[in-house]
């Protein structure tokens, strides 16, 4: 259907991918020209806060608000008319399902009306890929590396062969790493997202003031519930103690458990390494952006004999850009997708 279409644009290297994410709570879109970014625009949906956490109907109400108005003002900023655009690419999953449907809904629309391919992009490779979007202030690995996954709903470790030739080394077994940091949070009080103010705590407390189980677990995979209840006992004892004991604390508190969470998932990656012999590793996902994590990796280098590869902090989170760069990677390859394509809430890597 796009053979002619495909062959001229590959042939001039003049694409233009218009990209859309809508996994969670976010609403993105962005363009891009060939690998580079040329606008990367963000809805984030503040009613969540009030309820502690993500309100799926809420978040599907919201992404029919916000996604006209977001697309419309990535096309701004780029400074293109859609009818410039080469093709669309869609998260099609992981992540939930009326999220999913909105975005996914709306991209084959537009690609229909518009007689341009549409390509379906996974949020988690995404996150990993996000490393080749041209930008002078970052740099890209090259194959083999190590992948670290580390978001609200994941946390893997992948061995990346190619741009589409990725393997899970380990995951978890239970809770992911961004859940244990927001569930943590709120049971020290912290307000939704509570990732964010327990690295922002860490950073003025003494790391080693108090001492957490690291959970043992054979192999590269991960753990965190038994993190989450040894610290949820922590705190009742504490509080009956002293039931200012959080307020007194908290700096102290929050480095002890950011400290422990690191420790656990550079023990997978220095194992991870150890064992496949690979010596460059990448961080992706929204967890990536958390400073301790970031500092840790890049004492990496010196420690290990690492090329570690941290992306910005505008490709950690969840955004259209890094679903952007997979779809210029699959529209070089004519990988498209028909309008047939429903979204897949969940959606494992290679599948």
């Amino acid at each position: 259907m796009y053979t002619n279409f495909y062959s001229k644009n590959v042939e001039n290297s003049n694409i233009y991918i218009l990209a859309i994410e809508s996994s969670c709570d976010d609403t993105s879109a962005a363009v891009l020209h060939n690998n580079r970014k040329l606008s990367n625009v963000v809805a984030t949906q503040k009613i969540h806060e009030e309820y502690g956490g993500v309100v799926p109907e809420l978040a599907s109400r919201a992404h029919q608000q916000n996604i006209v108005p977001v697309v419309d003002r990535a096309l701004a900023k780029a400074n293109i008319d859609k009818k410039q655009l080469s093709a669309i690419a869609f998260t099609r999953g992981p992540g939930l399902m009326g999220s999913l449907l909105v975005g996914t809904s709306f991209a084959k629309s537009l690609a229909q009306g518009l007689g341009i391919p549409l390509i379906e992009v996974n949020h988690m490779e995404a996150h990993i890929l996000a490393h080749f979007i041209k930008d002078e202030e970052q740099s890209m690995p090259g194959f083999p590396f190590l992948a670290m996954t580390i978001s609200g709903g994941h946390t893997q470790i992948v061995k990346v062969n190619d741009y589409f030739d990725m393997e899970i080394l380990g995951e978890t077994l239970d809770d992911a790493v961004g859940e244990a940091f927001d569930k943590s949070a709120k049971l020290l009080g912290l307000p939704y997202p509570g990732g964010p103010l327990i690295d922002a705590h860490a950073k003025k407390g003494n790391p080693k003031a108090f001492k957490f189980p690291k959970p043992k677990v054979e192999g590269l995979n991960f753990s965190f519930s038994g993190l989450k209840t040894s610290i949820l006992y922590f705190i009742q004892k504490e509080t009956a103690a002293n039931p200012d004991f959080i307020a007194e604390n908290i700096d102290d508190i929050c480095a002890s458990m950011q400290y422990t969470i690191i420790n656990i998932l550079m023990d997978k990656l220095k194992l991870a390494s150890k064992q496949t012999g690979i010596k460059q590793v990448a961080i992706g996902g929204g967890v990536s952006a958390n400073s301790g994590i970031r500092k840790a990796l890049t004492e990496a280098n010196k420690k290990y004999g690492w090329k570690t590869y941290i992306p910005k902090f505008e490709y950690c989170t969840d955004n259209a850009a890094m679903i952007g760069i997979v779809g210029y990677l699959k529209f070089m390859e004519g990988s498209f997708t028909d309008q047939g394509v429903s979204p897949k809430a969940r959606f494992a890597l290679g599948s």
